[in-house]
């Protein structure tokens, strides 16, 4: 891979009223025509991202979103998609006129970001117009820059005050994060499988091998075949083997018991969202009733193999080991409040290809609806008896399975 995934950059959302600027302040960033623009009120009509190298902060992507007043029922699912965005957001760009008062939905909406506690630019738009003074009273109150988007006035000060902010953005943790030290032998065991990319690894594999380099260990990456020889060929103990879940029954069976083991998918569990309460959910198997619903929750459009983990195997171990006659569903976003009140349980992919963000806001629309979630991993580990050792390099998460 040659680029930061999406999923890794920081997320910069522009936010504001139909005709607020928003689309030729996007355009003046990036320095192109990315976004319409149009004097006709809702030209954009979905987000619309794009990556840039932002020195000295790195890889950021600007979302334009359409306006929070938009209009209609189909403008009331662009303002929910809007919303949503503020979710995954690390910093927000509100962008508003600077010729007109606040109208009430933009009050409402910097409530909202005030209690959501993001660090966030006010970008006062049309700044070639009259000023109004109640604007400008209101704008005082925080870090606030003039745009004029016709001769790019404000662009340049966006960008260094996107910059100041960095210290303020909320970064993941890397995935061995507290898990090995400098010197530490990590062995990776990479399946190359139907569903095994062509050329290439998938992202938790490339980022657990980055991460183990940045940590200065040394990494053996092997297929579950090769790793009985080259585990007992060497003449280091592993500080920890890390498996395809979908290999983990061969892999346990190939090292000694006392071996510290592990998934890709668990680490992202705790890399992207909480393991802690993923492992509560997992613990509510047996609660599971005849006619119960599940929710396989993915993040990312891929092609489906005949023997998919996601929408064949692990609905097959789950009828096998745990009820019978269940019902799955199966998506790439969260369904409504009225169709997920109907799950009891939520099974969620690593979720490598969004950031935490994404992934918190889903487990938190899920618990507030009194949904349990878990994940692929430590599904997969449940199925295959290595609960609790699978959770070991977890020491909190694994004392909460034990008890």
């Amino acid at each position: 891979m040659i680029n930061t995934p999406l999923s890794e950059q920081i997320r910069i959302i522009l936010f504001g009223i139909r005709n607020a600027g928003k689309s030729s302040l996007m355009n003046n960033i990036m320095n192109n025509y990315i976004s319409i623009v149009s004097e006709i009120p809702g030209t954009t009509t979905d987000p619309v991202t794009k990556s840039m190298e932002l020195l000295p902060l790195g890889p950021v992507a600007f979302t334009d979103t359409a306006g929070i007043d938009d209009v209609g029922t189909i403008g009331e699912l662009r303002i929910k998609k809007t919303i949503e965005f503020l979710s995954i957001s690390d910093i927000v760009i509100f962008v508003t006129p600077i010729d007109k008062s606040l109208t009430d939905i933009e009050k409402e909406f910097i409530n909202q970001m005030l209690s959501s506690s993001k660090p966030f630019i006010v970008a006062l738009s049309f700044a070639d117009k009259k000023p109004s003074p109640e604007k400008i009273e209101w704008a005082q109150k925080f870090k606030y820059i003039k745009i004029n988007n016709k001769t790019k006035e404000g662009i340049e000060e966006i960008k260094k005050e996107i910059i100041n902010l960095a210290d303020k953005i909320e970064t993941e943790i890397p995935p061995l994060e507290g898990i090995v030290k400098e010197n530490d032998l990590i062995i990776l065991v990479v399946p190359i499988d139907l569903a095994a990319p062509k050329g290439r690894l998938i992202l938790p594999q490339v980022e657990t091998i980055r991460d183990a380099l940045d940590k200065d260990c040394c990494v053996m990456i092997v297929k579950e075949r090769e790793l009985k020889t080259f585990y007992d060929a060497s003449k280091i103990k592993p500080k920890i083997v890390i498996t395809d879940s979908q290999a983990f029954s061969k892999v346990s069976s190939d090292i000694p018991k006392d071996q510290m083991l592990t998934s890709f998918s668990i680490l992202f569990a705790k890399k992207k969202g909480d393991l802690s309460l993923f492992v509560k959910g997992l613990k509510q198997l047996n609660k599971i009733k005849p006619g119960s619903k599940v929710l396989i929750l993915e993040s990312c459009h891929h092609h489906q193999q005949a023997d998919d983990i996601g929408t064949v195997k692990i609905p097959r171990l789950f009828r096998q080991m745990v009820e019978s006659k269940v019902e799955f569903d199966f998506a790439r976003e969260l369904p409504d409040e009225n169709k997920i009140k109907e799950y009891s349980l939520a099974i969620h992919c690593g979720g490598c290809m969004v950031n935490r963000k994404k992934v918190l806001y889903r487990i938190r629309k899920l618990e507030e609806n009194r949904v349990l979630s878990t994940n692929y991993g430590l599904f997969l580990a449940w199925a295959n008896g290595l609960l609790p050792r699978a959770l070991e390099p977890f020491p909190f998460e694994h004392e909460l399975y034990s008890i």
